[in-house]
């Protein structure tokens, strides 16, 4: 039997890309979260619900971009030079933010509110500047002769900024049914509410996007309204529908779980209807997966790899979310 090995990484790497979004979106979320509460013990349960795995969540975002290089060089040498500033925007945010994250439990009362604003700041900087990644993509990169033929400010487009601001609703979602799992009492109930209003704000994001992209490219308008492939997209805003109705229930009757895992399922479903209308496209309506990988036999050597590594990734990521499982409580701490 011939494997499909573009295929196969292609999946691969769709699947880190999601795992990344998913996973760090939800303490991202929690930085961005931080000004709706000003009560300092909040502020440090909120920390201390991703402290033992912040850090390893961004595996996936190595495993994703070291992925996209080794096996998509083509894609990679175009798409990197249309996105280094939202790029560079991103892991400058995430430094900030991993540094404040360590620092804020080592500092005094008195400068304790500066890397708070700095864990704020970082979190919002990076969400934002991925959602510019997400926008330059979907809305299409110039290229010429197999490289990147646009200018330095193409990513900036209204487009890119709206995606910018929707991936931030989404990570407060995602960190705000986080809270609501992991907590308990008045700060459960605070982040309760915060939920109902990120649902709403990422409703209209995803309503607006929705509406916006069928219009950037002729590609995508067929994509979704056109014959077969309405019979795929057609589920997607009732199943969109569907899930909301149910995280706004679970929110009203006080569930734990439920929140989050709804939210995710949201989360899945617009990355499905991404991957829908850019399919079978890596760089957008330009250079499809499979004229973008690299040869077989290289793919073929990387995959024996990825064979030993993946499982290893999700085991010790699984371990640190078991171990950490259940309510954080105010006494608990990081050190």
């Amino acid at each position: 039997m011939v494997l499909d090995y573009p295929l196969i990484w292609g999946f691969l790497i769709a699947v880190a890309i999601f795992a990344y979004v998913t996973l760090d979106g939800f303490d991202l979320g929690i930085g961005i979260l931080y000004p709706t509460t000003k009560d300092a013990d909040q502020r440090t349960l909120m920390m201390n619900s991703v402290a033992p795995v912040w850090d390893g969540n961004e595996t996936w975002l190595i495993l994703g971009g070291g992925g996209l290089f080794a096996v998509f060089p083509l894609a990679y040498s175009v798409i990197m030079p249309a996105v280094y500033a939202p790029i560079i925007g991103m892991l400058i945010g995430l430094i900030f933010r991993g540094v404040a994250f360590e620092f804020r439990f080592k500092s005094s009362v008195e400068s304790r509110p500066f890397w708070d604003i700095s864990f704020f700041a970082g979190s919002v900087v990076a969400a934002f500047c991925q959602g510019l990644v997400l926008g330059t993509l979907v809305q299409g990169i110039d290229v010429v002769d197999r490289a990147y033929a646009g200018g330095w400010w193409d990513w900036l487009t209204p487009f890119s900024v709206m995606t910018g601001f929707a991936v931030i609703s989404g990570y407060a979602l995602l960190g705000s049914t986080w809270l609501v799992m992991k907590l308990e009492g008045v700060p459960q109930a605070h982040f309760r509410r915060v939920s109902r209003y990120a649902t709403v704000v990422l409703i209209c994001f995803l309503l607006l996007v929705s509406m916006w992209m069928p219009f950037i490219n002729e590609k995508i308008m067929e994509k979704w309204f056109s014959y077969p492939y309405f019979l795929f997209t057609f589920p997607l805003p009732v199943l969109v529908a569907v899930t909301t109705l149910v995280l706004w229930r679970a929110l009203s009757i006080n569930a734990d779980y439920t929140p989050f895992l709804t939210s995710l399922g949201i989360f899945l479903l617009a990355y499905v209807g991404l991957g829908i209308s850019i399919y079978p496209y890596l760089v957008p309506h330009v250079y499809t997966f499979r004229e973008a990988a690299a040869p077989d036999k290289s793919l073929k050597f990387l995959l024996v790899g990825a064979v030993v590594l993946i499982p290893m990734i999700l085991a010790y990521t699984g371990y640190a979310y078991y171990v950490f499982r259940g309510k954080i409580k105010s006494t608990d701490g990081y050190h």
